[in-house]
This record gives C-alpha cells, structure tokens and sequence, in this order.
C-alpha cells in the first residue's frame, strides 16, 4: 500500500515494526543468529486488515448463545431454540441473535406468541441480525412490567398487535428493548473472558490486525487484562458512548489512554437511528414499501447539537450512527453546528453505514470533513431487498462509495461484526463487483458505485487507520510502520472476485508476532 515502493520481494521486521522492504538479496543482510525467516512459497502478504466498525464483546457472546445467523423461516427459527432449551434451567433467561426475517417466506417479524409456542417456562428476548430490534416472550415482557398501558420510551418503539393494542413482543430501538434487557443478568467475568476470546481468535483467523470497536466498559476492562497478561493478539481503539455525561467520558478517557498502540479509547458513538431492514432507519420520505411509516429518529437534533459542542470542545472526535437519509442530515447539521461553534481543527468526524444519503448531502461530508465509515459487505444481503424498501430513485445514494469517493470524501471500511461475519474478502468482493454471493446481478447492483480492488483495499487498511488517527503506525508495510501483516496463499488482487470467497487466511502477524496460521 506505499505508492512510492508498491510491491516488494521481502521485508524485515524487528520488535514490532518494519525496518527494512525490499528484495530477498536485500533483505539477507538483516538475517542474525536469532532471526526467524519465514518462507511464503509464492504466497502474498500485505497490510493487516483495520476493520472499522465492529462490535467485538456481542460477537463473541453470540457465540455463546441462541444462534440464529442464516435460518430460512419462522420455523427453523423456532426449532434452534427448542434444541437449546437442554442447556437451561427452567426460569432461566434464553437470549440469542442473527435472525433475519428478510430471509424467511413469511417475510414478517416473529411475535411473543411464535415464542409462547416453544416454551412459555423461560424469559426470552433475541435480537435480529442488526441489533436495532429484538423480539420478547410473554414471560419477558411481563417480568419487565410491559403491558398494553406502557408507553414507549423516547426514540423507540413498543409494537402493539393491531387489534388489541397489546404488545406483540417486538421491540424497536435501544429504548424499548432495553426494558427487557435491563432484566437479563449480566454474563460473568468467565463467561465475557471467553466470548472475546472467541471473538478475536475469529478476527485473527481473517487477517484482522485492528478493530475499531464499540463494546461496554466492562468489556475494555476484560481486553485490558488480556493485554496486561500478553494474550491481545490485535489492536482495538475502543468508541465511548456520547450520551454518557462528559465529566464520565472525560474519566473513562484518562483511565483507558489515548496513545497505547495495543488498546486505547477513542470517538465518542451515538445513534441517529435504527436500520434499514427492519424499517427504524431514519428516511426524509415513508418507506417505498411500508408508507405508514419513515423509521424512527433517536435523536432530538437541537440536544443533539448542544452536546456535540460541548464535546468537541473537550477535544472528543465524533461517531454517528446514521442510515437514513434523514438521519444523515442531522448528523451532517451536527456536525456543520460545532464546526461553527467552535472553529475548525482536524476532528475526523464520522458517520458510520451512511447507506441512504440524499443526493444533495454527498458534498457536505466533503466540505465538512467528515469520514464515512461503510461496510461493503452489508450489501452482500440487502440488495436483496433494499429497493423495495426505498424505490428506484433513492437507491441511486444507496452504498454509494464511488459517489462519496468522487466527491472527495474519505471513507474507512469494515464489517459492524456480528451484524456481518469479519471476513474482510466478502467486503472486498462486494466492494468491486456489488453482486450476490451466488453471482449477480449481471454487472452489479447500482453498477456505478463499484471501486477497483486497490482502493478497496486502500479503504480498508491505510484510510481506516486515518479514521482513528492511526496513519503514521499503521496501513502500510514500509519502514518505521507497525508490522501487522496478513499472508494468503495467492495475490488476492489478481484472482477473479467469486475466488476471494474461498480464499482463506495462511498467516495473521501482529506487531512482529505470528499470532495465527493456517494449518
């Protein structure tokens, strides 16, 4: 990824960083006693991957729990929880995620009463694959005290069946479901030890060197122990939730850092809205598709403006969740609002996903400067159904990386993992060709936003460290950069696109340290 020296034969690393690229014969005069010479047989190295946007502690506990990811009905969906009730305790509490009704024939939410069906003995609440709604039994909704009279908290959403008014157990945005999960005991300090684990052995095992994540506090206590005892085998910079009060984020910041390479806190995460699939996406206009409605905004935008200004005045960058177009205007104001309130500097704002923008706000993210932060690989699956929801014309700002690219905004990429598996090949893939995983559309959908391997992969890497102020350490392999690399057995930029999706890791090194092979 350095223009200057594109590809080289080797390279030589010492401690952590780079010292040395170039040709083998070159790189021989760097061999000592104590080196280790690793022979790739032809194989391709480049930067590690910096995925950024995921959600690491809600990976790994999904992998502890009810499991739903690719289940192809209503039924299928009831059947994995019926097979998982042997693990439980009756009253225990049963949650789970990944479900995806966009896949199921029935192509609606499930209810309480589809989970009454398999078991009325546990509270259960389980979250759909984007974690913006979640589904609850009768037990749960009870246990939280939700009945026909409750109303819904600020910015979310409290579904009621259509005849009675009672709650039907869906729940739309953090505010309504956090009513049932306030009830769910928190997971012991093992069990939350071992869901990172699981979830950065996964990250490791795609050629993942950095994550930019958004877990809880105690979950950054958990990485802080395993980097304390040498067990952190890939970077995090660790988002803070801006709603907390500022004295707290101003706290958090001193006791977390700023500069440690390994683990460090950074942007401030708030959500505009919801998501497109489930329909809470912010839109200026209703839903293609359903017209009763146009998603749910979080946010009250004057708050909103109020706080980001005090904020940056602390000197915190800012991260907004935003799919809608609606939702991006609002974080576009905000942050148009602070820069005239408190004058420019080098903030690298973000909005992260900005699926859906209208066409007359790609240029503020430019004057702006503000930061895109996509993941190609949602596209994989929505294009499945994102034009019934918004229609033909507004599917032309849908995904639009060429778009923003061309209008000069910077963009950094990743997964939102778990909402989408952390393989950085399947965010390639979709990144040149915007075909399903089968193959097709012919030519792509909205062909035009494709990009070329290199600027995906530029976008990935070099750009996504820009995005948490990382460039000088991290996103190329050149002298006096942190050695975080990624091996496969062949030049991913010369294969034909379908072949990344079968193409898996040889190698993860982190820091100079082999922390993954494939054997």
């Amino acid at each position: 990824m350095d223009s200057a020296r594109p590809r080289v034969q080797a390279v030589a690393i010492r401690g952590e960083k780079i010292v040395a690229v170039g040709s083998t014969v070159e790189m021989r005069a760097w061999i000592g006693a104590q080196t280790r010479l690793i022979d790739l047989h032809g194989g391709f190295a480049m930067p590690g991957f910096n995925d950024a946007h995921v959600h690491l502690a809600s990976a790994g506990m999904a992998k502890l729990t009810v499991n739903f990811e690719g289940a192809k009905s209503l039924a299928e969906f009831q059947r994995r929880i019926r097979a998982a009730l042997k693990n439980y305790q009756p009253r225990e509490w049963i949650t789970g995620s990944g479900w995806d009704h966009t896949l199921w024939p029935e192509k609606r939410f499930p209810t309480r009463w589809d989970l009454d069906a398999v078991s009325k003995d546990h509270p259960m609440i389980f979250s759909r694959v984007d974690g913006h709604v979640a589904v609850a039994n009768s037990l749960a909704l009870k246990m939280a005290g939700i009945t026909k009279d409750t109303a819904d908290p600020a910015g979310s959403h409290i579904v009621r069946d259509a005849k009675t008014g009672e709650p039907n157990g869906m729940l739309e945005e953090d505010g309504a479901m956090h009513l049932v999960y306030m009830r769910v005991p928190p997971p012991s300090h093992e069990i939350r030890t071992r869901a990172i684990e699981l979830a950065l052995a996964d990250a490791i095992s795609h050629g993942v060197t950095s994550i930019q994540d958004y877990s809880t506090w105690s979950d950054f206590l958990v990485y802080r122990e395993l980097k304390n005892e040498g067990k952190l085998p890939l970077r995090i910079t660790e988002w803070l939730t801006f709603m907390e009060p500022l004295a707290q984020l101003e706290e958090e910041r001193r006791e977390g850092g700023t500069t440690d390479p390994w683990l460090k806190t950074g942007t401030l995460k708030a959500f505009m809205d919801g998501s497109l699939g489930s329909r809470t996406a912010a839109m200026l206009a209703p839903y293609s598709d359903d017209p009763s409605t146009s998603g749910i905004l979080r946010v009250d935008p004057a708050e909103l403006n109020r706080m980001c200004i005090e904020r940056d005045k602390a000197g915190f960058q800012l991260n907004f969740h935003a799919i809608g177009d609606r939702a991006n205007r609002v974080a576009l104001d905000a942050f148009a609002a602070v820069v005239a309130a408190n004058g420019p500097r080098d903030r690298r704002d973000r909005v992260e996903h900005a699926q859906i923008v209208a066409p007359e706000d790609f240029a503020r993210f430019a004057e702006l400067h503000v930061i895109a932060s996509m993941q190609p690989s949602h596209l994989l699956d929505d294009q499945r159904w994102a034009e019934a929801r918004i229609g033909s014309e507004r599917a032309k700002g849908a995904y639009a990386w060429n778009t923003m690219r061309k209008d000069g905004v910077r963009l950094a990429f990743g997964t939102d993992y778990p909402v989408e598996a952390i393989d950085p090949l399947r965010g390639l893939y979709e990144c040149v060709t915007r075909e399903l995983p089968e193959g097709g559309p012919p030519g792509g959908w909205e062909p035009q936003e494709k990009l070329p391997m290199d600027v995906c992969i530029y976008d990935y890497t070099t750009a996504s460290a820009y995005a948490e102020f990382e460039e000088e350490r991290k996103g190329l392999l050149k002298p006096g950069m942190f050695a975080d690399i990624v091996v496969y057995p062949a030049d991913i930029t010369r294969m034909p696109p379908a072949e990344l999706l079968r193409t898996s890791t040889d190698m993860t090194i982190t820091g100079g340290r082999v922390v993954y092979e494939r054997h």
